[in-house]
Formats: C-alpha cells, sequence, structure tokens
C-alpha cells in the first residue's frame, strides 16, 4: 500500500537545480540526513527509487522496528562494531542512541526497553516510526521525489564535485551537495540492490566487498527441518573451525534448512569470514549446568519416572519438539523403561545436549540478510563529517558504509547518527 507521501514541497521548482542538498535513498539514513538538513534551513531534495519511504524500515525487528539500543556505556556501545567502530565516535557524540530516543518521543512515539537492552516503539509497529519520519519531513519541506532511481552521478569537468544526478526517468538533479544514503545489499526486494558500489568506484572511491551479514546459517544435517519453528532460549551456540572462534548465548530459532534468531545472526559474520565447509555449529541446550550436573539431573528425572518409557522421560527437560529428535539420535530405543537405559547411553544424552553438532553450508544471503557488512572503504571518509575525501560535495550515511553491528539496534543507530551528521555537515 502506498503511503501518504509528505507534502507540501518547497516549491514547484522543474527537475533541474536549485537545490542545497540532494539526498539519495529514502531510507532511515537518507530520511533522518535529509530532515535535519531542511531543519536547519536548507532546500532539500530526497530521491526515492520506491514509491513510498523506508520499506525496509517497516520490515526492521520482525515489524516491530528495533529503534537503537539502551546500552549506557558509550565504549561498549562503540565496541560492539568491532575494528570500525572508533569511525562512529563522532557521529554518535553528535546524535546518540539516548537522543534518538529523545527524538522519537519528542514526536509522539513512545518507547519501551526489552531484553538485551532493545528499544522498541511501545506500538510495537514500525509503521509508527516510519510515519513519525516522514512527519519530520512534512514538518521541514522537503521535497520528495518518488520512483526517482539514480542512472548515474556526473562529476563536473575539471574538479572533485558532482554537477548532477541523472535519474532513470529521465529527470536530472542539480544540488550543491549530495549525501548518498542508498544502502546496501540486503533485503534487495527493498531497493537494497546495490546500485551505489558502481557510482562510488566510477569516482575514485574503494568499495571494500559486500558481504551478508545477519543473516541465517544453512547446514547439512536434514534433521533440522523436524525441529522447524522451535524458538530456544537461554542457550549457548559456538562456532568451531580447527579450533572455537565464537560463541554466544540467548535466543535461536530451528529453520527448515539450519537456523536463525539473534545470536544465530550475530555468528553469521564469522561464518562470512570462514570456509563455510570447515565449520561446525555446536548448541549447548543446557548452559547453567556442566556435564556432571546435567548427568545428576538425568538420573535425578529417571529415578523419579523409574518405570516410563524412556521416549516419556524427558519431559521436564526438554521442549516436546526437541525430544523425538534427541531419541532418534541418542539411538535409544523409545519404548525402553527408563531403567535399562544405561550409564554409556545416558553419558550420550548429555552430551548431545552440550554438544548439538551440527555442520555448516552456508548463509542464506543477502536475501534474508538484515545489513551488508562492507561498503565503502571509511579511509576515504571524513569521519567529523561523513564528506568524502574524494568527492568535495558528496556525503555518507547509513549502511553504505563499511560499518555493521550485531542485532539489537545497533544497526539503525548508524543509521540516525551518520544520517544526523551528514544532514548537518552539508550546510558547512
Amino acid at each position: 500500500m502506498k503511503s501518504n507521501k509528505p507534502c507540501p514541497s518547497r516549491s514547484d521548482r522543474d527537475e533541474v537545480g536549485g537545490y542545497n542538498l540532494a539526498v539519495i535513498g529514502g531510507g532511515p539514513a537518507g530520511m533522518m540526513a535529509a530532515g535535519q538538513a531542511a531543519e536547519l534551513g536548507s532546500r532539500v531534495v530526497l530521491l526515492e527509487k520506491n514509491e513510498q519511504l523506508g520499506i525496509k524500515l517497516l520490515l526492521a525487528g520482525k515489524g516491530r522496528c528495533n529503534i537503537t539500543n539502551a546500552e549506557e556505556d558509550l565504549s561498549k556501545f562503540i565496541n560492539s562494531y568491532g575494528r570500525n567502530g572508533r569511525f562512529l565516535y563522532s557521529a554518535l557524540h553528535k546524535f546518540s542512541n539516548r537522543e534518538v530516543v529523545e527524538f522519537f518521543v519528542d514526536r509522539g512515539v513512545k518507547t519501551k526497553i526489552e531484553r538485551g537492552g532493545r528499544v522498541f516503539p511501545a506500538s510495537d509497529n514500525a509503521r509508527e516510526v516510519v510515519s513519525c519520519l516522514e512527519k519530520y519531513l512534512a514538518d521541514n519541506r522537503v521535497e520528495i521525489k518518488f520512483n526517482s532511481a539514480v542512472e548515474k552521478i556526473i562529476i563536473g569537468s575539471g574538479n572533485k564535485k558532482i554537477a548532477k544526478v541523472i535519474l532513470k526517468n529521465g529527470g536530472e538533479i542539480v544540488a550543491d551537495n549530495f549525501v548518498l544514503a542508498a544502502g546496501g545489499k540486503s533485503y534487495p526486494g527493498t531497493g537494497s540492490t546495490g546500485d551505489a558500489y558502481k557510482w562510488l568506484k566510477e569516482m575514485g572511491h574503494t568499495v571494500v566487498e559486500p558481504r551478508p551479514a545477519l543473516t541465517p546459517v544453512i547446514v547439512k544435517e536434514k534433521i533440522v527441518k523436524k525441529l522447524e519453528g522451535l524458538s530456544l532460549k537461554n542457550v549457548e551456540v559456538s562456532l568451531w573451525g580447527k579450533r572455537k572462534l565464537d560463541s554466544c548465548f540467548g535466543e535461536a530459532l530451528f529453520t527448515g534448512n539450519g537456523l536463525s534468531g539473534p545470536i544465530i545472526l550475530n555468528l553469521s559474520e564469522k561464518v562470512s569470514e570462514n570456509e563455510a565447509k570447515d565449520l561446525k555449529i555446536k548448541i549447548d541446550f543446557k548452559p547453567a549446568l556442566d556435564y556432571p550436573t546435567l548427568d545428576k539431573r538425568i538420573q535425578r528425572d529417571f529415578a523419579e519416572q523409574n518405570n516410563k518409557q524412556f521416549k516419556n522421560s524427558l519431559n521436564k527437560l526438554l521442549p516436546q519438539k526437541l525430544i523425538p529428535v534427541i531419541i532418534e539420535l541418542s539411538g535409544i530405543e523409545g519404548n525402553r523403561k527408563v531403567n535399562e537405559v544405561t550409564r554409556t547411553e545416558r553419558k550420550k544424552i548429555v552430551k548431545l545436549l552440550k554438544e548439538f553438532e551440527l555442520s555448516v553450508v552456508g548463509l542464506v544471503g543477502f536475501t534474508k540478510a538484515i545489513v551488508t557488512s562492507g561498503g565503502v572503504e571509511l579511509k576515504e571518509v571524513d569521519p567529523q563529517t561523513m564528506k568524502s575525501k574524494i568527492i568535495d560535495n558528496l556525503y555518507f550515511a547509513g549502511e553504505i558504509l563499511d560499518i555493521n553491528g550485531p542485532t539489537g539496534g545497533y544497526n539503525l543507530q548508524v543509521a540516525w547518527s551518520t544520517g544526523y551528521l551528514a544532514g548537518e555537515s552539508s550546510l558547512r
């Protein structure tokens, strides 16, 4: 359904010329950049290839929109982004996670904090967030051009400035400055098809190879199909090559061909950095219990159900959907009495619950990746302004930059902070 387009436009100018700033991309970073620049007095045009703004934002947090994370320690916040995190210091100081929450609350979007510091609109409705941003643009008279995909960016003769932007519909846009907020390659159905990488290379920028990040993992074992839809809480999942590469504690989800959920998505980046065929995933269903303690727990359960069949003895320990799979993998006949299960067989059950091993085939890829890893090389961007060091009137915001974080609101915070800083800096 087409959203209501912010109006009125600042004027009835023709497509060529007259703008202080042109923003390419109507996602969260682009909307924030356009709104901030316009609020400070710029004449702004926002170019969106779709018929509405924020399509990908509507999908964020499964339609609930995890706006940001409430982590109060800036150092911890920065460290969440890994080696490139330091690039965000200026942007986060300019427009922090606290200020993001204030931005939305001041405009009528009530928020709430959930486990892990994840901040959501109290309504659990991403549409409320998009509508808030649309009103922000309308209030500041940002002109929005829908169905305006960019065909080419033209650099002026004899200088390092963008002269104009050619649209696929034949139009042209001239502006003093430009913000490139065209996103990456994740969820291409929303319009994030990686178009900007070609433009960047043509302008002389280096593009770090884009990879899917925060994406489900595909595994070899067909048995996961029997567990499809099973949601796990408070489990520990570790990734192994020749050694342990990483581990995460929290929530996971079985899919028809592998695993998803927050901790799997966070591990997927490490998967993408290694040869998938050499990787194993191990799930610890009972991380709070060490091997001896879990063994004693099972012995106690067995003792209480001494005459029951083995297949009916695990109800207190495991989710119902997991029980048949554990029984199958244990090799123990389900109809056997609990008191007939040997010590060796019981130890095998313990190992299955502590080291449920799956072989990695690969990642689902960009079609279901939440964000893109890679993008414009950060050394070619001024972190204090988001300005290109190669093109004098070009600024960057959002997923186009080579920086991404874990699930939990960290990636939208990049969009808000870099968009805000780019929009403000474009006035200088």
